[in-house]
Parts: C-alpha cells; structure tokens; sequence
C-alpha cells in the first residue's frame, strides 16, 4: 500500500460523492452521447475518469506524480467499490 492514507479517504469520498450524484452523470451520458445503447456503461466510464482525474490532481496539488503502485493501488480501489458505483448508477433516477 503506497497511496497515503488522506489521498485514500480523498479518493473514497470522491466515489461517494459521484456515487450520490449518478443521476446527474446519467442525464448527461444519455445527452452527450446519444448513439450510445448502455447509458450505465457510459456513466460508469464517466464517473471512474472522473475520480481518476482527481487522484491525479492530488499528486499534482502536492508537485508529485503517482507511481506505478500507486496507480496499481488506485485501480484495486476501483475494483472493490465498482459494483457499489454500478448500484447507483442502476438506482439512479434521471
């Protein structure tokens, strides 16, 4: 485990945070993409680049870059809370 502890909660609570607005990022999947049949795929990529993007920026705020564990590290914290981002994506009333 080589992410710190803060960054872990950061990234946590980030997939809290997009996990209680899936509405919103369901709405606009199905705007901005409408050639697309799974609008809950498309949220889905929506949400996890979304969190990505902020693991990113928290390196970059502290002048650092992830490393390859980190990145490892970031991707198992995916793994385990993807079915909790699909849940509410799959609840998520637009």
């Amino acid at each position: 485990m080589t992410i710190p502890a803060t960054t872990k909660d950061f990234i946590n609570n980030l997939i809290d945070y997009y996990i209680s607005e899936s509405s919103s990022y369901k709405q606009f999947a199905q705007e901005c993409a409408s050639d697309v049949t799974d609008i809950s795929t498309a949220t889905f990529g929506i949400i996890i680049g979304c969190v990505y993007s902020g693991f990113l920026q928290a390196y970059a705020n502290q002048k650092q870059k992830p490393s390859l564990d980190d990145i490892q590290e970031f991707h198992q914290i995916i793994k385990r809370r993807a079915d909790q981002i699909r849940k509410g994506i799959f609840d998520a009333k637009i």
